[in-house]
C-alpha cells in the first residue's frame, strides 16, 4: 500500500498543488475539530506529537507513544472517524529533550523513542538532530554531515524496528521520513524578528547530499525512497505579537531548486497565523506539509474566554449557579507554575500579564490539561448547557458562530461552538491544501 503522503509527493511532481495540514496538538477539542474537517473534506488526517510532548518517559502530556495513539483512536471512535484515515507522526524526533546529556546517552534515548513510535503505528517521522548536545563544542556550528550521521542512526533504529513490527502487522505501511536541520523553534520564536532568513538553495542541497551519504554509510540506502520531505525555513515565523508572512519572491530561489528534485517536497513549520492565501502560495511552491499547532489552541483559548464572558453575563445575578471563573483559574495556575512561559515573556509586569493570556505563542496550551483548569473548563461547559445561549449574547461575543447558529448550520452548544472556532483556522489550511 502506498503511504498517503507519497500520494501528495506524486501529485506535486505532476504539477498539482496538493498538500496536507499537520495538526500538532494533544488537545481533545482540537483533535475533534480536526476530525470534523477531515470528514467534511474526505481527507486523511495527519496528527503529530513532538518529542517533548510524547516520549518513552511520558513527556509533558504524561503520554507515551502507545498512549497517544490510543488517545487519538479513542477520539476517532467516539467521533465516528475511520481509523485508517489517521496518519500519526512524530515531530522533532531526536535528542531535543536530552540535549543537556552526553551524546551517547542522548542518542540512545532518541533511538528508543523512535522504536516506540514505530511500535505504536506512527508512520511519519521527522528526524531532527540539529541541536548541540553536552559533548558538542558550544563555539562551533554543527556540521551538516554530523547532523546527518546522527539522523541516519535514528532512521536505522526505526527501520530495524519496523522489520519486527511488520512481521506481526503484515498490513503495516512503511514509515516515511522528513529530514532537515533548519527547523524553527517549536511553538514560535522567543524574540521579535523583523525578517527571517530563508534557507538557501545551497544549504538545501547540502542537507540532501549529507543525508544520502549518511544513509549509505549506515547501510540503509534501501529506505532513501521513503525520505519524502525536507524541513526548510521558507521565511515564515511568529512570536508573541508578530507574524512574519510568507514572501514568494524571497523564497523563489529555494523553491525553484526543489523542482530539480523529484519525489521530494518541503515541510513548513511555524505556519501558524499565515493567511489562507499565503498558505496556498506555499503549497503551490512545493511546501506541501503545513504544520500548525499554537494557532489551533489559540483559537480554543479565545473560544473559552468568550464563553466565559457569556457565562458571567448569563448568570452573574443567579446565586444558584457557581461560575467557572475560567479565565481567572487559568491565570492563577500559570502564575503558580511559570515553567512553561517565563522564558518566553519579558518586559514590564503589564506586558507579561498581557502576553501570558493573549500571546500568539500561546503558552496557555501547556496549562489546559492541569486538573484545576480542566475542572473550570468542565464547569463552564456544564453551566452553558443548562440552557441555550441567547442569540443576541452569542452575536456579541462569537459573531461568526452566531450566524451559523442563526442559519441552523451549527448547534447552540458550547462544545460545538468551541470546535467551530478551531475549525475556522483549519478551514484556512484546507483552502490551501485541497487542489482547486
Amino acid at each position: 500500500m502506498l503511504h498517503p503522503l507519497k500520494r501528495i509527493v506524486y501529485l506535486q511532481n505532476k504539477g498539482i498543488p496538493r498538500g496536507i495540514c499537520s495538526v500538532c496538538s494533544a488537545n481533545r477539542y482540537v483533535i475533534e475539530a480536526a476530525m470534523d474537517k477531515a470528514i467534511y473534506y474526505n481527507s486523511f488526517l495527519l496528527i503529530e506529537a513532538t518529542a517533548n510532548q510524547v516520549n518513552q518517559y511520558g513527556g509533558y502530556t504524561g503520554m507515551k507513544p502507545i498512549d497517544f495513539r490510543n488517545f487519538v483512536y479513542d477520539i476517532a471512535k467516539a467521533s465516528d472517524f475511520p481509523q485508517d484515515m489517521i496518519i500519526l507522526g512524530g515531530d522533532h524526533i531526536g535528542p531535543l529533550v536530552w540535549k543537556d546529556e552526553e551524546t551517547e546517552t542522548a542518542m540512545a534515548k532518541s533511538c528508543e523513542l523512535v522504536r516506540e513510535l514505530i511500535n505504536a503505528g506512527f508512520t511519519k517521522i521527522h528526524i531532527d538532530t540539529s541541536m548541540r548536545l553536552l559533548s558538542d563544542d558550544r563555539d562551533k556550528r554543527l556540521s551538516p554531515v554530523y547532523i546527518a550521521e546522527r539522523g541516519a542512526a535514528i532512521c536505522k533504529a526505526a527501520e530495524d524496528e519496523f522489520l519486527s513490527y511488520k512481521a506481526n502487522h503484515p498490513e503495516a505501511v512503511a514509515p516515511v521520513y522528513i529530514i532537515g536541520s533548519e527547523v524553527p523553534i517549536p511553538g514560535g520564536s522567543m524574540e521579535h524578528e523583523d525578517s527571517i532568513s530563508v534557507t538557501s538553495a545551497e544549504d538545501f542541497e547540502e542537507t540532501l547530499n549529507s543525508y544520502r551519504e549518511a544513509f549509505n554509510k549506515a547501510d540503509i540506502n534501501n529506505c532513501w525512497d521513503n525520505v519524502i520531505a525536507v524541513v526548510v525555513q521558507p521565511g515564515v515565523e511568529f512570536g508573541n505579537d508578530f507574524i512574519q508572512k510568507y514572501n514568494h519572491a524571497a523564497a523563489e530561489n529555494l523553491t525553484k531548486r526543489l523542482k530539480m528534485h523529484k519525489n521530494i517536497i518541503f515541510e513548513g513549520h511555524s505556519t501558524d497565523y499565515q493567511s489562507p492565501y499565503s498558505l496556498k502560495q506555499m503549497v503551490e511552491d512545493g511546501i506541501a506539509i503545513l504544520k500548525v499547532g499554537p494557532a489551533l489552541t489559540f483559537a480554543l483559548r479565545e473560544a473559552l474566554f468568550e464563553l466565559n464572558m457569556i457565562e458571567e453575563v448569563m448568570y452573574r445575578n443567579n446565586n444558584e449557579i457557581e461560575l467557572s471563573k475560567f479565565s481567572a483559574v487559568l491565570e492563577a495556575v500559570m502564575v503558580e507554575q511559570p515553567i512553561y512561559w517565563n522564558s518566553y515573556y519579558n518586559g514590564s509586569d503589564e506586558q507579561v500579564i498581557l502576553d501570558r493570556m493573549f500571546s500568539f505563542s500561546d503558552r496557555c496550551r501547556y496549562y489546559l490539561p492541569s486538573s484545576k483548569v480542566l475542572e473550570a473548563t468542565q464547569k463552564l461547559i456544564n453551566n452553558l448547557k443548562i440552557k441555550d445561549i441567547p442569540l443576541p449574547l452569542l452575536s456579541q461575543y462569537m459573531p461568526i458562530q452566531y450566524r451559523k447558529v442563526r442559519d441552523n448550520k451549527l448547534r447552540n452548544d458550547p462544545e460545538a461552538l468551541i470546535k467551530d472556532k478551531i475549525g475556522e483556522i483549519l478551514e484556512d489550511y484546507y483552502f490551501a491544501v485541497v487542489a482547486g
